[in-house]
């Protein structure tokens, strides 16, 4: 299951019980060799041709993820495209997690979860996230 993130949860909050504008934000996969945590302080992947990748920019023509679906006992959202990471050009390690940021560093951490299974990143590896194989789920 993926998590909310402390700042993501303080402005939906704020949103639906204050009116606190909360524009949609872009969105950014980020890949991770230890947890994020809801304040996103887990171990992202760093050199070796590596960076996030954009998923949806705000205000987008044709969204990239797909719309929310039932998933019992919640909901679920996961990617309409492929997201294909560069080519390591040396070891990733082994990554564990993902997270959802709104930049392409820094920025706020929107969501994060563990993957199903951990993936060892070597030089001359792609990482890749098939369509519909990246799962958001909240209950």
């Amino acid at each position: 299951m993926s998590a909310f993130s402390n700042y993501l949860e303080e402005n939906l909050l704020n949103l639906l019980f204050n009116g606190d504008a909360f524009s949609s934000p872009s969105t950014y996969v980020s890949l991770h060799t230890a947890d994020p945590t809801d304040a996103g302080t887990g171990t992202e992947v760093s050199g070796g041709s590596y960076a996030r990748k954009l998923v949806n920019a705000n205000g987008g023509a044709s969204p990239a993820w797909n719309n929310a679906a039932v998933d019992a006992p919640g909901y679920v959202v996961d990617n309409a495209n492929a997201i294909t990471f560069a080519t390591a050009t040396a070891s990733w390690g082994t990554v564990t997690h993902f997270a959802i940021w709104d930049a392409l560093s820094g920025g706020n951490l929107l969501m994060h979860g563990a993957l199903d299974t951990a993936k060892t990143v070597g030089t001359g590896d792609t990482f890749q996230f098939p369509a519909g194989d990246l799962n958001l789920r909240v209950e």
